[in-house]
């Protein structure tokens, strides 16, 4: 089980906003839970957005007017026989604080009412949900995820963020269609922001290191790629001829077993092998120094008795199979990523 307060050291390396002064208090509270957490971070944000002013945009009214306003819609009005009560169905924009983004923040905060967090932390989000009065709510299980972010609802991204682990963490459907809340944050969820703040934690603490989540082309002898699956690097991480590309795995399970022997998961030797290969490939012409490609699985660490940690040389490259611990003091997480950039890239 990963401590609460290294949860939120992940997520502040994910969302970087999450490292400013006004969110500072939050690193030294104390939680009992993910969902208690997440509802600290939302209502220090949802105070600091009501602050900047909650984000408008238009939305378009329909309704019958006894004054014109926007658009006439003729059939509706014959339809409703508006006209006979000296009226017309009109369709207007209205600039409205019943935006998608505001949907989504209320529907988050009245879901976490129903979770198992403090009472002061229920109250406090009552007071901020005063200031959705105009604003609906959502079905949480149609909600559009894909939002294209622009300089306007820029501050909207890092709460979003939380509201999407709040959702997908705390909703499960029962057999018979209805839905219960459930423990947060499930391994599909863990991963992602596994995945993400490693990739983040590099980026700012070794700005000399290249430091991405890059796509890795397929080494074609004709260049035909039709239905080749993309290669997705998790982390990749470039300096002076140097790579190495990091799989993340979050698993209940960090091997497998079969007549009580355990093994890595096949899969994701293939893949990180896979990767290694065609990155070295794509290299290789670039200039006249010989790339040097490494990779490795990264797993959080579990309470299983075996856990993986060995180094294997595959057809020229290093493929080396590691846990990171995450059960611990944060400044000890943040030594073993430090050790893995040495070893690498001393």
């Amino acid at each position: 089980m990963i401590p609460i307060q290294n949860i939120y050291h992940m997520l502040a390396y994910a969302f970087q906003v999450l490292r400013e002064q006004g969110y500072k208090s939050i690193a030294t509270e104390e939680f009992h839970n993910v969902a208690e957490l997440c509802a600290a971070i939302l209502c220090k944000g949802v105070s600091g957005q009501l602050k900047r002013g909650l984000g408008r945009e238009y939305i378009e009214q329909t309704e019958a007017l006894s004054i014109v306003r926007g658009r006439i819609d003729i059939s509706e009005s014959i339809k409703t026989q508006s006209i006979h009560k000296q009226q017309l169905v009109c369709s207007y924009d209205e600039f409205s604080v019943d935006s998608y983004l505001n949907r989504i923040l209320k529907t988050t905060m009245e879901l976490l009412l129903r979770a198992d967090i403090a009472k002061t932390r229920k109250k406090e989000l009552k007071k901020l949900l005063v200031f959705f009065g105009e604003v609906n709510t959502l079905d949480v299980h149609l909600i559009n995820w894909n939002i294209r972010y622009h300089r306007n609802n820029q501050t909207y991204r890092m709460l979003i963020s939380v509201c999407y682990l709040v959702i997908k963490g705390l909703l499960q459907n029962n057999s018979d269609g209805s839905t219960k809340l459930m423990d947060f944050l499930d391994e599909q969820r863990m991963c992602r922001l596994y995945e993400k703040f490693i990739l983040e934690y590099y980026r700012r603490e070794f700005p000399d290191l290249h430091a991405s989540a890059s796509q890795i082309p397929w080494s074609l002898d004709d260049g035909f790629n039709d239905m080749l699956p993309v290669m997705q690097s998790d982390i990749t991480l470039s300096k002076d001829g140097k790579v190495l590309i990091i799989d993340a795995k979050y698993y209940s399970h960090t091997t497998q077993m079969q007549y009580d022997v355990h093994t890595l998961h096949s899969g994701n030797l293939y893949q990180i092998f896979t990767y290694v290969k065609n990155k070295e490939a794509e290299l290789s012409g670039t200039d006249h120094t010989e790339p040097k490609v490494s990779g490795m699985l990264l797993y959080a660490k579990t309470d299983e008795q075996v856990q993986p940690d060995h180094i294997y040389h595959m057809s020229g490259n290093k493929i080396s199979v590691r846990t990171l611990d995450l059960n611990q003091d944060f400044s000890e997480i943040a030594r073993q990523l430090d050790n893995i950039v040495q070893e690498h890239f001393a």
